[in-house]
């Protein structure tokens, strides 16, 4: 008898089970998304139980725009401190496709964008915040550069545009929170673009800036180059925030495959820059060595001109020279008396005639001399750019390899990129199965208590047939 009157209900290990998963996936601050005209609003979850309460909870109504800069600057710590994390972890360069840095460039810009000014154009009202960074250029003159090159980047046709790239150079600059202090300590500026009540002029925005310091330690590369920058949309992804306990594991190690193949490409594409950048020096040095080739094939040319023209003049000299003294012979008396006076000039013309002579054959020497070292300087040129070229071949074979395997690193990321999609669809339709099975525990347990009601009521209707027959 006692085994079947009724108990107190407790709770099953299902309902515990739900009650912990529940507990686990909340999100880190507290969150829930609602729209509030054209502002993104995150409302905070105060009025979410996971235990049974029978009186619900009355409390003081907020103010919504103190719960927008509360949840903004929650949303900033989560961001900031994610993308700090990720990076050391990856232990590289990021890049613009990187996912935790879009995600907080697109955290900063709802940031900057709380509380503004409506200015109305001839185009209608226009909120941007590139107004309040171009003060930055006034406050600070070190930033002068990015605004600068932010208003030459071709592709920015809106004020939007140019605020999205100026944070994307500041933070390259790792001077971003240096720039946002600064434009923060004079409210007085900032209550031209912003709101009294806006994110900017409140605490919140200066626990931000003083949060972007962390960002220091990260390096990124990010090329703003052929990138829309007017027309993205800004939208927070909050499944990157979320405690997702039930498949993470499972997809930990094709995320680790698929970073490990990443990094391959990116150093393949690397490489394969830098022996880009060797060939084309490598060329540069070969048309520069066939140049000077031909330059020095030019000067042999002359030089042998000149020397033919040397060994003619040498020539006539000697035949002039003697000529000469043919002539002082047959000119001599026959008594052996010889004029004093024509004999001097003639010995002073001949020492001359020699003189020259022997200048002649030394310039002759010389230019002998230089013709074989630029016929020796020639044969080293010729050997150098028959080396030249061979590793120019080899190189330019190495290019394509590598560029073969870039290929193949690209497929292979593609085959990884579909087996973790069907990973991703078996996992989904393991949890409608779980889910099922749930449901099917649920309708058992049903019909357990509604077995355990009728044998209590077979046995009471034993008990009083026994009492009738006694």
């Amino acid at each position: 008898m006692s085994d079947l009157t009724p108990q107190s209900e407790a709770p099953t290990p299902t309902t515990d089970k739900i009650t912990q998963a529940a507990r686990e996936t909340i999100y880190l601050c507290n969150f829930r998304v609602s729209v509030d005209g054209e502002w993104l609003c995150l409302r905070e979850l105060n009025d979410i139980s996971l235990t049974p309460d029978p009186e619900p909870a009355h409390e003081d109504p907020k103010d919504p725009i103190a719960i927008e800069r509360l949840n903004l600057m929650n949303m900033a710590k989560l961001s900031i401190k994610g993308l700090i994390e990720s990076a050391l972890n990856l232990g590289r360069t990021l890049d613009s496709d990187y996912a935790p840095l879009q995600q907080f460039f697109v955290v900063m810009e709802h940031c900057l964008k709380h509380g503004l000014k409506s200015k109305k154009t001839f185009l209608g009202q226009n909120k941007s915040f590139w107004g309040p960074l171009e003060l930055v250029e006034k406050l600070t003159p070190e930033a002068g550069e990015i605004t600068a090159s932010v208003k030459e980047l071709p592709g920015l046709k809106t004020p939007l545009g140019r605020g999205r790239a100026w944070l994307r150079l500041a933070l390259m600059q790792k001077k971003l929170s240096d720039y946002m202090k600064t434009i923060i300590n004079r409210k007085d500026l900032l209550s031209e673009f912003y709101e009294a009540n806006a994110l900017m002029m409140e605490e919140e925005g200066a626990v931000i800036a003083g949060l972007l310091v962390g960002l220091n330690v990260i390096d990124a590369n990010l090329c703003m180059k052929g990138e829309d920058l007017d027309s993205q949309v800004g939208v927070i992804d909050f499944s990157m925030y979320l405690k997702d306990g039930g498949h993470s594991s499972k997809s930990a190690e094709g995320d680790g495959q698929i970073t490990a193949i990443l990094d391959q490409k990116n150093y393949v594409e690397e490489l394969n820059r830098h022996l880009s950048a060797s060939v084309n020096n490598l060329q540069a040095k070969v048309d520069a060595l066939e140049r000077s080739n031909s330059k020095l094939t030019e000067e042999l040319a002359v030089a042998n001109n000149r020397i033919i023209t040397l060994q003619e003049d040498l020539e006539l000299v000697k035949e002039e020279s003697s000529h000469m003294l043919e002539s002082n012979r047959k000119a001599s008396k026959p008594d052996d008396v010889v004029d004093g006076q024509v004999l001097g000039e003639a010995r002073k013309q001949l020492k001359e005639e020699t003189q020259l002579r022997l200048d002649v054959e030394r310039e002759l020497e010389l230019q002998i001399g230089m013709k074989q070292e630029m016929e020796l300087s020639m044969k080293m040129l010729e050997k150098d750019i028959c080396e030249k070229q061979d590793a120019l071949v080899e190189l330019r074979q190495q290019l394509d390899d590598l560029r073969t395997l870039n290929h193949e690193l690209s497929h292979k990321s593609q085959g990884t990129e579909v087996a973790v999609k069907q990973k991703s669809e078996i996992i989904s339709r393991l949890e409608d199965k779980a889910n099922q099975m749930a449901a099917t525990i649920k309708q058992l347990e049903q019909r357990e208590k509604d077995l355990v009601k009728q044998a209590r009521n077979l046995n009471s209707a034993a008990e009083k047939l026994l009492q009738s027959q006694d």
